[in-house]
């Protein structure tokens, strides 16, 4: 533009040169009467229009200058008006999350009160890959802190599993909803008002996000609605610790006996706090 402007002026300038010369003379040796004052006023206009044409790059520039300082102005502004809204939704998050955790250590303090004749350590859970997530967690309490594997762990208002391998400040979790089916089995009960059906839970069904447990007799009528609980029998955690309800019920594959769906009353998506079950209180 600049080399455009230059080149376009050593063009014009000559001329305008010329003609105003030119004009100059005429004025000059014209007669003064009212022909004189029009050429005067011709040569005015004339220089005037050249002026305009001479300058008219520059004013181009000077308005192109403005509207990009314009514009920089207006994008400096409006990226700090996006600074501030990220922040508002920044602090709102931070709000939402801590109001999160604080109804989570609610509900593991409400648990705890539940649990008087139990001896028990809490934990948080500092580790779960999203490749095992339906299999296992990691918490921060260990061996030195009276953790021993096979314990029963709970979470919010029921069972989640049971603990699989220690270290002295850690240990590791395998929850109920493993597809390790050799390793969440629990002897469990079901109470009614025809007593205690006793079974195994064994299966989970991820698409229905519910607990199955098998082998409970038919002798026993079990009800949508009936708690789900550990028998305490096989000598792998304590009596009577809650895990759901029953929601469905269906006889074997077999035909002898019954199956119970079971939705577990801890939220297994949404674990941060566990309470571990170390053995009845004395």
């Amino acid at each position: 533009m600049r080399k455009f402007s230059t080149s376009k002026k050593n063009i014009i300038i000559p001329i305008v040169i010329i003609v105003v010369g030119i004009v100059s003379l005429i004025a000059i040796y014209q007669p003064k009467n009212s022909e004189g004052n029009n050429v005067q006023a011709v040569v005015n206009d004339t220089i005037a229009s050249v002026n305009k044409v001479i300058t008219a790059p520059k004013r181009w520039l000077n308005n192109r200058t403005k509207s990009v300082s314009n514009l920089t102005s207006t994008y400096k502004e409006n990226q700090k008006l996006k600074n501030k809204v990220h922040q508002s939704d920044d602090l709102k998050q931070q709000a939402k999350n801590q109001a999160q955790e604080i109804e989570r250590l609610k509900a593991e303090a409400e648990l705890n009160q539940t649990l008087a004749n139990y001896e028990k350590v809490s934990a948080t859970v500092i580790t779960r890959s999203p490749k095992t997530w339906q299999d296992t967690l990691i918490v921060d309490k260990g061996s030195d802190d009276g953790v021993q594997k096979n314990m029963a762990v709970m979470s919010q208002k029921g069972l989640i599993g049971r603990v699989m391998d220690v270290d002295a400040h850690s240990a590791k979790i395998r929850l109920l909803t493993s597809n390790n089916k050799s390793s969440n089995h629990f002897s469990i009960k079901i109470s009614s008002k025809n007593g205690d059906s006793l079974g195994v839970l064994n299966k989970y069904d991820e698409e229905a996000e519910q607990l199955i447990g098998s082998q409970f007799s038919r002798e026993k009528d079990i009800k949508e609605g009936d708690v789900v609980k550990t028998s305490g029998l096989g000598g792998n955690s304590p009596a009577d610790l809650v895990i759901g309800k029953v929601v469905k019920v269906k006889t074997d594959s077999y035909g002898m006996n019954q199956e119970a769906h079971i939705k577990p009353y801890a939220q297994m998506d949404d674990i941060s706090f566990v309470t571990i079950i170390q053995g009845m209180a004395e």
